[in-house]
């Protein structure tokens, strides 16, 4: 079967055959003549090759060597327009120039026609060249599609491809076997995707080189396209009690393990329909987000966790139940009872607390029922100041034991003393030393104290160096919101030596006493463990009897107003 021509082919085809039938017409005319190969000539056309830009023009010259030429012209499938002639030569003006052509120039000259054809070449650059990426984000060891298109570029087969990834030529391909009459390239390949060929840079370059048609070299390259690469193959895990108790801010987290790049991972948690603000962190292939959740129904609820990467979301839920469970309420019935008031000490659950607790109230004689108060009646005493309470409720939620406790701290009022342990009424200064007088007074609210001395104030709280003058009578008086009261307290200064000597006699009456004393208890101590065994129940009763009435004589005699000073010098 005979090969099919295209349609300026067939033109040249049929123009070269009328003028060959035509030429050996001539030809054996010129023979029958004589001296007509005299008349023999050249035909020539400029340029001698055309390569032209598609849809651009060309000027072609077609010239003779005959002195006398006859008709003439130019034969093509493209808009012709003469330009320009002479006596042996005619230009033409070629437009809108889209596909490869052959060109025919011809003259007669004596009966004679010549031609000579041209080659037109039509090009197109590589203006657009377009990369695809498939898909854009891919999973570790997956494969992904790097495709280069040139959507219109000619002649095809001087063109090249380069598929560069990160200045690294990944492949290649040319044209040179393929010359077709389509304009489009393509070249595609396959690559499995790697952890560092995330955030690689790929792109396609295209060169149509027409050095060897006496054109040049043109270049063209794509936008660059960036590949991501994640991983992301196990789901996040949620970090939250399982009880969480309602109006408390309590501590969540949300873990994602194996994931790449962990710094890009983000987390979407919720508690039901309230959103929360996690922070972010990620270390390794691990990221994780901390949140702070304040639930504010009671209930069965449910934590959600979104964690998505490029193009995949995962998502865990983790049931929570919420509970309600204030402190227990402690009240103690007067704020700041005195000496000898009757108070009530109550412990009760808090209004909120569902369901019912389990109260203990610390020094109450028994446990209240279910939904009872736990209470305490006290007859507050002095040594009560001070002393702690503590209230404690405990109540079980989905299985758990959970305790809270409520303290408080009792104050007892009472009036102002000033006891002898605390404010000696007889003091006794070294001269040359320095002294303070000591008094410190017993009271709640705890009392203020004024000392006076010759009717003037004396500072308690600045040492003074003793001298004789500081003997005599100073009057304290220790005031709170309850009362006051005033005690006179002694003061003697003794000189160097007579402190050194009747330190010295005390030290040997208080040896000599403790000697006697031990001899005694040893001589005595059986006779009178027996005596004691015998001694009557009367006997008893009337050592007590003068036990007591030596206190009351002491107390009389130690009265504030009786207060006296004896000195024994040696």
């Amino acid at each position: 079967m005979a090969p099919s021509l295209s349609p300026p082919e067939l033109l040249v085809l049929l123009i070269r055959t009328e003028m060959f039938l035509f030429g050996t017409w001539v030809l054996l005319a010129l023979i029958s003549s004589p001296g007509a190969t005299d008349e023999l000539f050249e035909v020539s056309v400029w340029p001698d090759q055309a390569l032209v830009e598609f849809g651009q023009s060309i000027v072609v010259n077609c010239s003779t060597t005959c002195q006398d030429p006859g008709p003439s012209g130019i034969e093509t499938l493209f808009k012709k327009t003469q330009v320009g002639k002479g006596h042996q030569w005619k230009e033409f003006l070629l437009e809108d120039i889209t596909e490869n052509s052959i060109l025919l120039c011809f003259f007669s000259c004596v009966g004679v026609q010549k031609d000579k054809s041209l080659d037109i070449s039509v090009y197109q650059p590589p203006e657009q060249v377009i990369l695809e990426l498939q898909p854009a984000w891919v999973a570790v060891k997956e494969t992904f599609t790097v495709k280069c298109l040139v959507p219109s570029v000619a002649p095809l087969e001087n063109l090249t491809l380069t598929l560069v990834q990160d200045n690294r030529e990944l492949h290649r391909k040319n044209f040179m076997s393929l010359a077709m009459a389509t304009q489009r390239a393509e070249v595609t390949i396959s690559v499995k995707a790697q952890r560092e060929d995330d955030r690689g840079n790929f792109s396609c370059h295209a060169q149509l080189d027409l050095s060897s048609q006496g054109g040049g070299l043109f270049h063209s390259s794509s936008a660059i396209k960036v590949l991501r690469i994640f991983e992301f193959s196990q789901r996040p895990q949620i970090l939250v009690s399982p009880l969480l108790e309602v109006g408390m801010a309590e501590s969540v987290s949300c873990e994602v393990a194996r994931v790449f790049p962990a710094e890009e991972v983000m987390f979407y948690m919720s508690l039901e329909d309230q959103e929360l603000s996690p922070l972010l962190s990620w270390e390794g292939d691990t990221a994780w987000a901390n949140a702070t959740v304040r639930a504010m129904d009671t209930g069965d609820q449910e934590l959600s966790c979104l964690v998505s990467l490029g193009p995949k979301e995962q998502k865990t839920r983790e049931p929570v139940h919420v509970y309600s469970f204030p402190p227990p309420v402690l009240e103690i019935e007067e704020s700041n009872p005195l000496v000898g008031t009757d108070i009530n000490v109550t412990c009760s659950e808090h209004v909120l607390t569902s369901p019912s607790s389990t109260l203990r109230l610390q020094g109450a004689p028994m446990l209240p029922g279910p939904g009872e108060p736990a209470w305490l009646l006290l007859t507050v005493k002095e040594e009560d100041d001070g002393r702690n309470f503590s209230c404690e409720a405990s109540l079980e939620v989905q299985g758990q034991r959970l305790v809270k406790a409520t303290a408080l701290q009792l104050r007892v009022f009472y009036e102002p003393r000033l006891e002898e342990s605390g404010c000696p009424g007889n003091q006794t200064w070294v001269e040359g030393t320095e002294q303070m007088l000591i008094c410190v007074p017993k009271g709640n609210p705890p009392p203020s104290l004024v000392c006076t001395w010759n009717g003037m104030i004396f500072d308690l709280e600045v040492p003074q160096m003793a001298t004789q003058n500081h003997s005599g009578t100073y009057c304290c008086m220790a005031t709170n919101q309850l009362g006051s009261v005033s005690k006179d307290i002694a003061v003697v200064v003794q000189g160097p030596e007579e402190s050194l000597s009747s330190t010295i006699f005390v030290i040997i009456i208080v040896a000599l006493g403790a000697g006697v004393v031990a001899l005694a208890l040893y001589l005595n101590y059986r006779p009178c463990k027996i005596e004691r065994k015998t001694l009557s129940y009367k006997q008893k009763e009337s050592s007590k009897e003068e036990e007591s009435q030596l206190a009351v004589q002491q107390a009389e005699k130690c009265s504030p107003h009786n207060y006296q000073i004896e000195i024994t010098t040696g």
